[in-house]
């Protein structure tokens, strides 16, 4: 790939499945001509991680999940306080 050239997603998950099956990311990067450190940061960013019950997920579903757990919170905390204002009627 030339320099300043960007890859679909699609592509780049292509990319860590290779790597997933055991493919060296140096070996990977040299026969799509990729640097390396973007084979990593695209494991990082789409790769699967298993579970201890076996579930399968990326980094992106996690970050996605913490951002929505952090929104619920918010929304809890907003309620518990609205509760003792209008508790205290």
């Amino acid at each position: 790939m030339a320099k300043g050239v960007s890859n679909n997603e699609e592509f780049k998950k292509t990319i860590v499945k290779l790597l997933e099956t055991g493919k060296k990311a140096s070996e990977i990067a040299s026969e799509y001509d990729l640097n390396v450190k973007n084979v990593y940061n695209w494991q990082k960013k789409y790769g699967t991680i298993i579970g201890s019950d076996g579930t399968v997920t990326n980094n992106k579903e996690i970050a996605d999940l913490i951002k929505k757990n952090k929104q619920l919170q918010e929304e809890v905390d907003i309620l518990k306080k609205a509760m003792v204002i209008f508790t205290k009627k």
